[in-house]
């Protein structure tokens, strides 16, 4: 109804799943990387839990579309199921016939023996059997304990049997009881997939509203965005039905832009749990409890709790700029969005930064701004070549005086670009680079990112150098990313093929050298089975073409000398 007002080809938030909106936040590239790990792990239980909307099927989807090819795969979605029955629905499943004579219904053993030897006959012919239950949080206590006894049938290598269970969180607490001891101890991989966080949130609606045709501004402003999260608590269903509403109310009232007055009220027609018109306050300690922590670790958490208080100059600035995004950018920082940024500094990362003096006059250690501080528009590097110059002698001593990317192949190295870059995979790549940062207002600058944690991002520019959280980068990075990586020795040209000629060849044996180490399968016989397995094994697209990110992996896997990222 609302989708040509705004531009739109098709409504943008219907819940009916949809790949072309398919979103992966960095968490659930993660969760995707557990059960992937976790398939190949040679048995026992493989968990994965979230809250209901969290996008558990999605991993789950995604999951299956990436499964190994020797995997055989059984999916179960309804485990209200006696012993008899969950025993047949895998028989069904894995195509195993169950003979039965005599009266009465198949036994339990009449289902185990013919399993057991389908599964033995897949482990002979190199495959693997998997076992996918959903909504694994109704099994009862006698089927949990039926799961741990089909992982009792291995052979003297390995169990034969992979068995995944995705649930709600009360999942976790089945599998916490004691009289299923047994059974939580042979979980090999477990993941709880979060909700979205605030910058992942705005992404997540960018994202659908681009996949729907959107080609102008975001028609979020930037309180309606932070209040979307908040009301929604980052569950992408809620978000959905929330944003679904609020552009639908937008529309009745011919507005182009959708407020905080707007959400509020959409809140109040979609939800009915207490939280469309109050936002849950975040519980703090008494400050009397902070006493066993002692005199120092005291002093920093209420130097945290003090920070909390007031956003810094940065962000206050932000506040007074243009609440609406740019065309194509993220929303700028808003006060609720720099509380994090405090929120995310340890006491111990606060002094440290407090105490820090580097040497200016030393090129290798430039000053680092405190937690709390963001790079300004006059910080950044302009135009983007003067930014090669400070990524390029990390690789090579020059690249010459012309185009940078031009003159890498003779150096032995290749620019890679993506605009797709995920933190996650900033982590994966595991090597400097240059991010496209855009601060309110202003034209994109760039940055160098030469360390990452699991909370913050070291950046640099010239002599100066700031180390944020993730949350505020998410702020002002929209997943441009730009670096290079080092070409198979003797090319000295740009590669095209990775497969083919001299490059292919290095390829094969660095591929075959982590195969012998037990890295990939043994069935990959080929330059193109071996490709397609270590691209599965490392969350990267299976279409056996031996890209830029495939090449930058198996440097990484095997040792190749390239400048990493600074885990400090």
């Amino acid at each position: 109804m609302y989708a040509e007002f705004f531009g739109l080809k098709q409504d943008p938030f219907s819940i009916a799943p949809d790949p072309r909106y398919l979103f992966m936040s960095e968490r659930h590239r993660e969760a995707l990387a557990h059960l992937l790990y976790g398939v190949q792990g040679g048995g026992g239980f493989v968990l994965l839990t979230g809250e209901i909307g969290t996008g558990k099927t999605t991993v789950c989807r995604c999951f299956l579309e990436q499964t190994p090819a020797h995997c055989q795969v059984a999916y179960i979605f309804n485990p209200k199921l006696t012993v008899i029955e969950l025993l047949r629905s895998i028989c069904d499943e894995f195509g195993v016939e169950v003979p039965h004579t005599g009266p009465g219904e198949a036994t339990v053993k009449d289902h185990l023996d013919p399993l057991n030897a389908f599964l033995l006959a897949s482990h002979a012919t190199g495959r693997n059997a998997v076992l996918i239950i959903d909504e694994a949080q109704n099994l009862s206590a006698g089927v949990l304990e039926q799961l741990r006894l089909l992982t009792n049938l291995e052979t003297s290598e390995r169990k034969l049997l992979q068995i995944v269970l995705i649930g709600q969180p009360e999942l976790r607490r089945l599998l916490a009881r004691p009289e299923v001891e047994q059974l939580a101890q042979r979980v090999i991989a477990r993941y709880h997939l979060d909700a979205l966080n605030g910058a992942e949130t705005r992404q997540y609606i960018q994202h659908r509203m681009e996949v729907a045709g959107l080609h102008g501004p975001l028609p979020f402003a930037a309180n309606a965005l932070h209040r979307i999260h908040t009301l929604s608590r980052g569950v992408p269903r809620r978000i959905n039905l929330l944003c679904d509403r609020a552009l639908l109310g937008a529309y009745a009232g011919g507005r182009h832009t959708v407020d905080k007055a707007v959400v509020d009220k959409a809140a109040r027609e979609v939800f009915d749990d207490g939280h469309a018109t109050t936002t849950q306050a975040r519980p703090r300690r008494p400050l009397g409890q902070l006493a066993w922590l002692g005199a120092g670790a005291a002093a920093g958490v209420l130097l945290t709790l003090a920070l909390l208080q007031r956003p810094g100059p940065t962000a206050r600035a932000a506040n007074e700029a243009d609440p609406r995004p740019a065309a194509g950018a993220l929303p700028a920082a808003t006060e609720t969005t720099a509380r994090p940024l405090a929120a995310a500094v340890s006491p111990a990362e606060a002094k440290a930064a407090a105490q820090a003096t580097p040497s200016p006059s030393s090129p290798s250690s430039p000053p680092t701004a405190p937690l709390t501080t963001l790079p300004t528009a006059s910080d950044l590097l302009r135009p983007q070549t003067l930014a090669w110059r400070a990524l390029g002698p990390m690789w090579s001593p020059h690249l010459g005086e012309g185009e940078p990317c031009a003159a890498a192949p003779a150096q032995q190295l290749q620019c890679y670009r993506t605009g797709r870059m995920t933190l996650h995979g900033l982590r994966q790549l595991n090597r400097p680079g240059l991010l496209t940062l855009r601060l309110p207002g202003q034209p994109p600058g760039w940055a160098l990112i030469t360390g990452i944690t699991a909370e913050t991002a070291t950046l640099q520019a010239g002599q100066q150098r700031w180390r944020i959280p993730l949350t505020a980068l998410a702020d002002i990075w929209r997943g441009e990313f730009t670096t290079l990586w080092r070409l198979p020795p003797g090319q000295t040209t740009r590669l095209t093929d990775g497969t083919r000629g001299s490059a292919g060849q290095w390829l094969d044996q660095r591929l075959s050298g982590l195969q012998a180490a037990g890295q990939l399968p043994p069935e990959a016989q080929d330059l193109d089975a071996r490709v397609q397995a270590f691209q599965r094994a490392h969350g990267i697209d299976a279409d056996g073409r031996a890209g830029p990110v495939t090449y930058m992996q198996v440097n990484r896997a095997s040792g190749v000398d390239e400048p990493r990222l600074n885990p400090a």
